[in-house]
């Protein structure tokens, strides 16, 4: 028989208020995490900067620029919140990465003069470096991020290629909120964006995560599993890899560590923890045996093996000892 996933107490909400300066920094799915529980514009640039300032180690405050008609600050770090909503022209306007030996120089010298008084009582005139980075949604311009160096500490080339890329993948979200119709669906098309982009950057197979959910999925419904476990079984999938971000080691334990601002999504969460679990017990990180492996760990690992060797028949040679083998035996009866 198979246990379903025993109710938990939800896990506490993570601060995303990333106008603090010092404060912990996001962690590059956090952003994603954020949006799951307040999907909102604001709060994804507000972590996007968080993260940006953690890639250039600190010693960073910044704001974000959206396209609306007018350019327009949506969200900060570290500068003062007043700073959000200030119309303004800035050195984005050519929409390409710029790395402003001056500072805000231009900031000052293409707004006028009623601005300088604003940007100075929030502490942007002695700016010694700028890094403006273009965010884009489809080949579209529609804002930036601007993150200005607190220290006459240098920008190199790796982190200001780090930022470029991680903009890349804030753009798709920003673009997706910004035409969202319906929420469950906007959210599980960001899920998928954001997955999709840093597929494409960092892992091995562009699509993986999506044909490791879609089986996760028959495998749940053949399993039984009630609408809203298929619903959180999928979000599981598709997210079980994106720890890779960090790196390969540990990555399971990064990944679930990405929701915990997301107690919706606590099952999930689990899952991404566990999926390196084996049935013998050898597994990781906790080597966990048998049935004491949450149920949605044991699906997503018969799909994640199905779908990496490409054949039942190499997860049949798995069952009872890296697999689950009823889970194995509904893989059989689902794919042929």
């Amino acid at each position: 028989m198979f246990r379903r996933p025993k109710q938990t107490n939800p896990a506490p909400q993570v601060d995303s208020r990333a106008a603090r300066p010092g404060g912990e920094s996001a962690d590059p799915t956090r952003v994603l995490a954020d949006l799951l529980s307040r999907p909102t514009v604001e709060g994804v640039l507000e972590q996007a900067l968080a993260h940006a300032a953690a890639l250039l180690d600190g010693q960073v405050k910044g704001y974000a620029v959206l396209r609306r008609g007018q350019d327009k600050v949506v969200a900060v770090y570290g500068y003062p919140r007043s700073l959000a909503g200030v119309t303004l022209s800035g050195p984005w306007a050519s929409m390409r990465p710029r790395l402003l030996a001056d500072g805000t120089r231009e900031l000052y010298e293409v707004n006028a003069q009623e601005l300088h008084q604003t940007f100075d009582e929030a502490g942007m005139r002695d700016v010694p470096l700028s890094l403006v980075i273009p965010v884009s949604d489809r080949g579209r311009g529609i804002g930036a991020l601007v993150l200005d160096r607190t220290a006459p500490v240098p920008v190199n080339p790796t982190q200001q290629e780090a930022v470029t890329r991680w903009a890349a993948s804030v753009g798709a979200l920003v673009g997706l909120i910004e035409a969202r119709d319906d929420w469950q669906y906007t959210a599980r098309q960001v899920t998928a964006s954001v997955v999709e982009a840093v597929e494409s950057q960092e892992f091995e197979g562009l699509g993986h995560a999506q044909q490791v959910a879609e089986s996760s999925v028959r495998l749940g419904r053949s399993l039984g599993l009630s609408g809203r476990e298929l619903e959180e079984l999928w979000f599981a999938a598709t997210l079980h890899d994106l720890g890779k971000l960090h790196g390969e080691a540990g990555h399971a334990q990064v990944g679930a560590n990405f929701l915990h601002g997301a107690p919706q999504l606590a099952e999930a969460r689990k899952a991404i923890r566990h999926h390196h679990e084996r049935w013998d017990g050898q597994g990781e990180p906790d080597k966990l045996s048998g049935e004491d492996i949450p149920l949605f760990a044991r699906i997503l690992a018969v799909a994640d093996a199905y779908v990496h060797a490409g054949s039942v028949e190499a997860a049949e040679a798995q069952a009872g000892i890296q697999l689950d083998p009823r889970v194995v035996e509904h893989l059989g009866k689902v794919i042929r």
